[in-house]
């Protein structure tokens, strides 16, 4: 039956060369390779990614995440025993206390206090969760965010192999609120001429906040979609965003998603309201064929892993088969996935009254 395909997660897989997985990024972010798919008329085109302006109309509201990834992995060494652990900083919980996954967390008990570089950062544990999680309480002194520019790394997923030469091209142009543990890679494909030329156009360009956490580093290990735990994540929306986006909806304009983290913002804010407003809190929303979208019209992203949640949304939007076929496609034709690789924009026809 039609709803037990939808469910199982075989039916989300599909073979990929391992040498088109990207592990550096395009020298020039808007000279990658651009795919555009009319999810309507099932068409699939090809393109460079600066091209991307030419199916933009004026009136569309672009929404971004402006999210900006910390150094957020850090390696240190358990008082008392000097045992080597790694952790990784997925939410800020308030207070200095965040919740983090933890490499051989069996040894992080209630109280064990982790050292970072010559102590300048330490973490005790104050609590204890499933899966390698840990709730740690930060003890430092000065402005965290510039002790982790010295002691971290960028967390990078585990297929790039090796750490980025510049930092900031695990950024996007935009980036600008700290706290996310992965980047929205959807907007690596923008620069700040870009977004000159989109406006220039009459194209809106807005922002709203999800930072991005454990849900991008957890695979889907079960069989049934339903079985399947979505790991929350904190979003915000301003009020200026969301007068913006009511009104392209009162209009009959375009909003186009950049990512699949400002899609599930959006998402996440429409099914809770029926509108957009002024809000912040947190979205475990999990969307797969059968979700009804009521937010976006397009959306730009990129490849995504087999059998991941991300390639699940973009399945519920254009349609499961629709987008194997793309994915397929997009490997004949030799271009390069995940982080770091090409972008997709994917959008439907206008509907007509």
């Amino acid at each position: 039956m039609e709803e037990i395909d939808i469910l199982d997660i075989s039916n989300y897989d599909y073979e990929l060369p391992e040498e088109l997985i990207a592990q550096s990024p395009s020298p020039l972010r808007d000279h990658s390779r651009l795919m555009v798919i009319n999810k309507d008329d099932k068409t699939i085109e090809h393109h460079t990614f600066y091209e991307i302006i030419d199916f933009l109309k004026p009136g569309d509201v672009i929404v971004r995440n402006n999210s900006k990834v910390i150094p957020a992995r850090l390696f240190g060494v358990k008082e008392g025993t000097g045992a080597h652990v790694e952790v990784l900083l997925l939410k800020d919980k308030g207070n200095d206390v965040w919740e983090c996954l933890c490499g051989n967390a069996k040894a992080i008990k209630l109280g064990t206090i982790i050292s970072f570089g010559n102590g300048e950062l330490k973490a005790e544990c104050v609590e204890i969760k499933d899966e390698g999680i840990r709730e740690m309480k930060l003890l430092y002194k000065g402005i965290l965010f510039e002790i982790l520019d010295v002691l971290g790394k960028m967390p990078l997923p585990p297929y790039i192999k090796k750490q980025c030469e510049d930092n900031s091209r695990y950024q996007t142009v935009y980036a600008k609120v700290e706290g996310s543990a992965a980047a929205p890679t959807a907007g690596f494909h923008f620069t700040e001429e870009l977004f000159e030329k989109i406006r220039k156009k009459g194209i809106i360009v807005t922002d709203v906040t999800l930072h991005v956490g454990l849900g991008t580093f957890r695979p889907v290990k079960v069989s049934n979609l339903k079985d399947h735990h979505m790991h929350s994540e904190m979003y915000e929306m301003s009020a200026e965003t969301a007068n913006i986006l009511n009104k392209a909806k009162e209009e009959g304009r375009r909003i186009i998603a950049l990512g699949t983290t400002s899609t599930r913002t959006l998402e996440s804010v429409w099914q809770k309201y029926g509108s957009f407003k002024e809000c912040k809190g947190e979205t475990s929303i999990f969307i797969y064929p059968g979700y009804k979208f009521g937010a976006i019209d397009a959306q730009i992203t990129n490849f995504h892993l087999p059998k991941s949640t991300l390639i699940m949304l973009v399945s519920a939007f254009a349609g499961r088969e629709f987008i194997l076929s793309a994915y397929k496609e997009a490997v004949k034709e030799r271009y390069r996935f995940f982080s770091f690789g090409d972008s997709m924009f994917i959008y439907g026809n206008d509907k007509k009254d």
